[in-house]
């Protein structure tokens, strides 16, 4: 099974060589770091140090991780940080969050044995931390070969995904052999990776940590910066569509026509936050397209300040612009793909509107609708959705109670599950402390 899925994923990157040389030729996101994908890193010297190794897969992920690390180094400072992610976002936000910490931040590589004995013999790590959903057959069999002890951290399993890994039990119980932990936020997501074939004994639950998330010094001085080239005020009534996906932007801009139209002396504005940075030119053509007046983060400019609709075109500053608006709609939520994260607008206490699909988030979600926390529309089709958009935004600006009861409910939500971390470093701690007194004592 390992040759016949090793021979799919070749295929697939073989019949992706021209899509790879197109982007090369345009500097575009699938061919950066190209070489790293296949393995090619600058090897690690140990000096006598164990290796931690932490795979995000991009943003949320990233950012999930920030605190998990800072709380493994603080108590294991002897331990050499690598971090790896596969979109480009993450790895802008990677280098930024690891600069001082890490010793390479870089690719993961593709999933092929080459490229993952090579990787491997680079930076020969000790613990190796998979966040979330990162399943990678020959990746996690490869590195329990090589002697290191690999976790799925933050573990969760959407019931789509689940639901394909069904179809290849058999298997995905070989490969589950060879993880040392699957730490998991929740029951739900236990009950799916024991019935994947992985032995009980290896499974826990922790909670999610991106529950344990905070702002740091540097959010707080983007939030200002962003304040100030906007000229965001007090009395401005701001919605962030936040990490949207297309056909999102188009249905949340008629959603804004619409208030605008009937706002009447109020000033409400708009910050589109699109998903994906080869989005961001399209977006704003969207905007100009309905003749509505547009500013843009990465472009500074005289009409900023007056600008009905805001693209936030940059990477890793959604968090410092929530504590900006009233209302917060996450993105991917209208159509199929699943959901974005709304812990982060929870934590900066905004009423939170999703669409329907948030099928990777359904645990919080759930945790949220029970405690009238957030808004979430109903199953439509696109030439609805602009209408319930329109009246969900009108319900929550024009009933500030209403605002801050959801604010209320949903901070209540978040400080009653706070501690993952913790959780997840009091399961690691045996692993951690056995790696770091090891190889101290052949210092």
């Amino acid at each position: 099974m390992y040759l016949l899925y090793s021979f799919l994923i070749a295929l697939g990157l073989t019949l992706m060589l021209p899509r790879f040389m197109f982007d090369f030729l345009r500097n575009g996101k699938y061919s950066e770091g190209f070489t790293q994908k296949l393995g090619h890193l600058p090897l690690i010297r140990k000096n006598g140090n164990p290796v931690l190794w932490v795979h995000c897969v991009s943003v949320g992920e990233t950012n999930a991780a920030v605190p998990l690390i800072r709380s493994i180094l603080e108590k294991y400072p002897n331990f050499r940080l690598v971090v790896s992610t596969t979109t480009k976002t993450g790895q802008e936000l990677a280098k930024k969050h690891f600069e001082k910490s890490a010793d390479l931040v870089f690719y993961f590589p593709f999933d092929l044995k080459f490229a993952v004995r090579r990787a491997l013999k680079s930076i020969r790590p000790n613990v190796i931390l998979l966040m979330e959903t990162e399943i990678w057959f020959n990746f996690i069999r490869e590195s329990n070969k090589s002697g290191a002890g690999v976790f799925i951290v933050n573990g969760r399993l959407s019931e789509r995904s689940f639901r394909r890994f069904l179809h290849i039990r058999k298997f995905t119980a070989r490969v589950f052999h060879h993880l040392t932990l699957a730490l998991m936020q929740s029951k739900k997501d236990e009950a799916r990776i024991k019935q994947l074939g992985i032995r009980p004994a290896k499974v826990k639950v922790t909670g999610n940590i991106k529950f344990d998330q905070a702002a740091d010094e540097t959010d707080v001085k983007l939030t200002e910066a962003i304040r100030s080239q906007f000229d965001i005020r007090e009395n401005d009534q701001l919605i962030i569509a936040a990490s949207t996906h297309d056909p999102e932007e188009i249905l949340i801009l008629k959603a804004f026509r619409n208030l605008t139209a009937n706002s009447g002396s109020e000033r409400i504005r708009l910050m589109l936050v699109p998903r994906h940075p080869e989005r961001f030119d399209r977006v704003v053509k969207l905007a100009e397209d309905l003749n509505i007046a547009v500013g843009r983060r990465s472009a500074v400019s005289k009409t900023d300040k007056t600008a009905d609709v805001i693209v936030l075109d940059s990477v890793g500053e959604l968090r410092s612009a929530l504590p900006l608006a009233e209302i917060v709609f996450v993105g991917g939520s209208l159509i199929p793909h699943g959901g974005q994260n709304i812990l982060e607008p929870a934590m900066a206490k905004k009423a939170i509107v999703t669409g329907f699909h948030t099928f990777n988030f359904e645990a919080a979600v759930k945790e949220f609708l029970r405690s009238d926390a957030l808004i979430q529309l109903p199953d439509l089709g696109q030439e609805q959705l602009t209408g319930a958009l329109t009246e969900a935004f009108s319900k929550l600006l024009k009933n500030k109670e209403l605002r801050e009861k959801m604010v209320e409910n949903a901070y209540r939500v978040i400080a009653d599950n706070r501690g993952a971390t913790g959780t997840t470093i009091g399961f690691l701690e045996p692993y951690l402390s056995v790696q770091s007194c090891s190889l101290d004592s052949t210092q």
